[in-house]
């Protein structure tokens, strides 16, 4: 496929991107797919809500759990979430302020779980001596709990193997 193909098949995948996201929102306002009358804007609320994207909206303020017991799983491969508050921890190339507590000669002294043993693997499989460094910067994967209501409406159910 050349380039000019390959451009043009990005381009309709984001008309057929656009127009599904239209309908989605028709359904979601009228409870069914809307047709706008012609030359009507579509009018869509986005999350920033009337925010120009030249400005930052204001930080939503939410409340972190503070130490206390980990939250169950909702899917087999979840990464395990923060059961503490993690402001002002520094995770850099040259220091990790996780490793503190969560590294394996640290973690009898600390009672923190150790780093699992999946994250000493390179994506070959390849077994390290130290921490891989595609798992180094743990708040990739691992977020701390907070009582944040969902943004959206959803039916999520726990996996069935872990209810």
């Amino acid at each position: 496929m050349n380039s000019r193909s390959f451009r043009h098949l990005l381009q309709d995948l984001a008309r057929v991107a656009l127009a599904a996201g239209l309908i989605a929102v028709g359904v979601q306002q009228h409870g069914h797919a809307a047709e706008p009358s012609p030359g009507t804007p579509v009018k869509i609320q986005s999350l920033r809500g009337g925010t120009p994207l030249d400005q930052d909206n204001a930080p939503t303020p939410i409340r972190q759990e503070r130490d206390h017991a980990p939250s169950d799983r909702d899917f087999v491969q979840q990464p395990p979430l923060i059961p503490h508050t993690i402001s002002n921890y520094q995770i850099t190339k040259n220091y990790n302020k996780c490793m503190d507590c969560h590294a394996f000669q640290k973690s009898k002294d600390s009672g923190a779980p150790k780093v699992s043993v999946t994250h000493f693997r390179t994506r070959d499989g390849q077994e390290l001596d130290n921490i891989s460094p595609r798992r180094y910067f743990c708040t990739q994967c691992h977020v701390p709990q907070t009582d944040a209501k969902p943004l959206v409406g959803n039916t999520f159910q726990r996996a069935r193997g872990l209810q």
